[in-house]
């Protein structure tokens, strides 16, 4: 993805004006061990853009190993992102958050809306997903 292209989370900077990949998920993107995100928000937001670049490595990387799956994540091909609505973004302590969002793509001309709560937890400086729940499916 080009650095200057607007960034597929959707995030907007001072205007309203969409930030580019560089000035928002590409920082984090494959330079996690030096620039991890700096909340559960940015973390959702960079996780989403990992799988629209299809970047398993990243979406593996930020899953809390606890809860990490063993196998490899796979990409279904063929799935285009749409875009992404973050409702809600709430710090319950110091090291936990949720982020609730609706994450929405087409696969097989089909369009499909992901509603989800997700929890984060902060442990070591980084943020990691842990799980979530799909609301109204």
């Amino acid at each position: 993805m080009d650095a200057g292209e607007a960034c597929p989370c959707g995030r907007l900077g001072p205007g309203r004006k969409a930030l580019s990949f560089a000035e928002c998920c590409g920082r984090y993107l494959g330079h996690l061990e030096d620039t991890p995100a700096p909340d559960a928000e940015s973390l959702m937001r960079s996780r989403y853009t990992a799988h629209v670049l299809s970047d398993a490595n990243y979406v593996l990387a930020t899953w809390y190993v606890a809860t990490r799956p063993d196998a490899n994540v796979e990409f279904e091909p063929g799935t285009k992102w749409l875009g992404l609505e973050v409702r809600d973004h709430r710090v319950t302590d110091a090291t936990h958050a949720e982020v609730e969002f609706v994450a929405r793509y087409r696969i097989a001309g089909r369009g499909v809306r992901l509603h989800e709560r997700s929890r984060f937890l902060l442990d070591e400086g980084h943020w990691y997903y842990v799980d979530g729940d799909i609301l109204n499916p």
